[in-house]
């Protein structure tokens, strides 16, 4: 017998709508902002809100996930502690953190998964979330297939969640510290100020100006929906969407794209299945290059490569359409596969490599008639559509059915009739109904299936194929009749049953879900030091700034694990000459001059210096035993 593996589509939500559609477009799960301290400012939700999230995907056995992940100060512990509870009560199924402060409260039962945020990239770190109690580890985005299969063989029974989707921030989670010290914003509090999104000017130690405004930490966005069986075979049980806040239609549209390839994987490898119930029916073709994405990138899956970087600009490209052939008076025409539509967004990159852009008034045939005025565009340049007008419309609409397959047997009995509804998940329901019986004149049996198929307003769908493990009968329907007579029952009264059954079946639903427990139980084994060699957070048994200790619950944490000596976050007490950023982008390979994968050899005296636009200028330091480069404040 093959033994099979849950695997869950983590889908992202701003707000109440974009998580009730992550669900309805085939998420297993979702996560949401909580209250407060959910690392994004700006998307955090009322309590009421995730209620109403909860009762909506537990219906479909998916989970709600909340993210509590930025460091905490000493006085937001209290009302962080009443918040959790609060969650639980709720019915939330898991707490993404950052904070190891969090495991030092007074915690209800509910599970705790370890944030990106916590730095998350080898053997060594998840075994020890894992013994600490962590449910669920969310690695670092930068770990190779082979980084993320090791960390699997030697934790196998730690589920791991890796992003598959979204925008890459250029420093590893956690460890970037630029954004506080330049704007007093901490990336790390949920209020980055996207420094990596700025223009620079890199210039040598001489003051020669190597590459003039550009974006030069600015990477593409994160697309692994290709290779997403790798990614499984290599141990991922989680594949995590980016986008906490991004728009509906981004959530609809790549939540859609993801559950489709995932399916067609799980219809060939039986050792892999779903994590939720239902079948998602959409009203449109998902494809990935039609929402928000500056292009997309594999990242470091298969090690480095020079397709991740995106220096021209940090905003959204969309998908390539064509070039421009000429300008005639108000017109300009195309050569393309693809056609526009009347409305659609242009974007384009000039002669200086900016992206310019205008919106269509009129299509006809290959010429484009812009809105305003004429831009001015050379001959061979590359079209992209960064707003598709009639795929908007689409998405702006019901666009996604989820129903969970039902059975129903209509049966008579002593006393009248008794009806059962069984569905996709073994949850089944009889209800009794003492009715007096009268042979009909007609026969009854597709009259009576076709009443009690009407469930376009349910989430439930019968009628499966034969073959299905649904209790479908030998006759292909999901709908049986057993009658000794052919008896008569008007449509009003099947009707009403019909609206019991479901009603009831709902009710068992909710009352069936298995919600996971976990009671946090400290333990005291060993921080492992080891776990550092990537970077300097900890030396002997001291802990430096990297640790992002805001509190002395988080200290406590460390203490009661071995470490002697922990300093307080950056945010906390600035440190001076502290590393800001540690990338796995290196700008010396993106030129072609690293020593180590191309044994190139740089015409520019080093250090080299980064320059923003409001004159403040950063040194690079390039670390090649470790593979990363590091950025410090002039």
């Amino acid at each position: 017998m093959i033994k099979q593996r849950k695997i869950e589509l983590l889908a992202p939500a701003k707000n109440l709508e974009c998580g009730i559609e992550a669900i309805n477009h085939g998420a297993d799960a979702v996560y949401i902002g909580a209250p407060r301290f959910g690392a994004r400012v700006a998307a955090g939700n009322s309590l009421e809100d995730i209620a109403t999230l909860v009762a909506h995907a537990h219906l479909y056995n998916a989970r709600i996930y909340v993210t509590v992940n930025t460091i905490l100060k000493e006085e937001e512990l209290v009302e962080t502690e009443a918040m959790i509870w609060d969650l639980y009560r709720a019915g939330v199924d898991a707490l993404i953190v950052q904070d190891m402060g969090i495991t030092r409260l007074n915690l209800p039962p509910i599970p705790l998964h370890a944030s990106t945020q916590m730095d998350n990239r080898t053997p060594e770190k998840v075994r020890f979330l894992a013994e600490a109690g962590f449910r669920q580890v969310v690695l670092a985005r930068e770990l190779s297939l082979q980084d993320i299969n090791h960390i699997h063989k030697v934790c196998p029974e730690v589920p791991l969640e890796i992003f598959v989707h979204g925008a890459l921030c250029v420093s590893y989670s956690g460890q970037c510290y630029v954004s506080q010290a330049c704007f007093g914003r901490s990336a790390n509090r949920g209020e980055c100020a996207q420094f990596c999104r700025l223009p620079f000017t890199l210039t040598d130690a001489d003051g020669k100006v190597i590459v003039r405004d550009k974006h030069l930490l600015s990477l593409k966005d994160l697309n692994q929906s290709d290779i997403l069986e790798e990614l499984l075979d290599a141990g991922a049980t989680s594949l995590k969407i980016e986008g906490r806040l991004k728009d509906v239609s981004y959530v609809k549209n790549v939540t859609a794209a993801y559950r489709q390839k995932l399916d067609a994987i799980f219809a060939r490898r039986k050792e892999y299945v779903r994590a939720s119930s239902g079948t998602c029916r959409y009203t449109f073709r998902p494809q990935l290059d039609k929402s928000f994405s500056r292009g997309f990138t594999h990242y470091f899956l298969h090690g480095r490569s020079e397709e991740i970087f995106s220096f021209d600009t940090p905003k959204s490209l969309g998908e390539e359409m064509g070039t421009m052939k000429e300008q005639r008076g108000n017109y300009l025409t195309v050569a393309g596969l693809k056609s526009f539509n009347n409305g659609d967004g242009v974007c384009y990159l000039d002669e200086q490599g900016r992206l310019q852009g205008f919106r269509i008034n009129r299509v006809d045939g290959n010429k484009l008639y812009p809105a305003g005025e004429m831009p001015r565009i050379r001959p061979r340049t590359v079209l992209y559509r960064n707003f598709d007008q009639e795929f908007e419309k689409l998405l702006s609409r019901k666009s996604s059915e989820r129903k969970i397959a039902v059975s129903l047997l209509l049966a008579d009995t002593a006393f009248g009739f008794a009806l059962t509804a069984t569905d996709e998940d073994d949850n089944s329901v009889t209800l009794s109904f003492p009715y007096q019986k009268e042979l009909a004149r007609t026969p009854q049996a597709d009259n009576l299936r076709t009443q009690l198929g009407k469930l376009g307003n349910t989430p439930f769908e019968t009628c499966l194929p034969v073959g299905t493990n649904h209790h479908s009968s030998e006759t292909g329907f999901d709908i049986e009749i057993h009658f000794s007579d052919n008896w008569f029952l008007p449509a009003s009264i099947v009707a009403e049953w019909r609206r019991q059954i479901i009603e009831k079946l709902i009710t068992v639903r909710r009352i069936n879900y298995r919600q996971e427990l976990a009671v946090w139980k400290p333990t005291a084994h060993p921080f492992p030091l080891s776990d550092t060699s990537h970077k300097p957070a900890a030396s002997g048994t001291s802990l430096t700034y990297l640790g992002n200790v805001m509190n002395t619950r988080a200290a406590s944490f460390y203490t009661d694990h071995g470490i002697a000596s922990v300093a307080p976050a950056y945010e906390k007490q600035s440190v001076p000459g502290a590393v800001l950023m540690f990338c796995k982008h290196c700008l010396r390979y993106s030129m072609g001059w690293c020593p180590t994968y191309q044994k190139g050899r740089s015409p520019y005296r080093e250090p080299y210096y980064l320059s923003g636009t409001d004159g403040k200028r950063f040194r690079l330091e390039f670390d090649c035993k470790n593979c990363q480069m590091k950025v410090y404040a002039e």
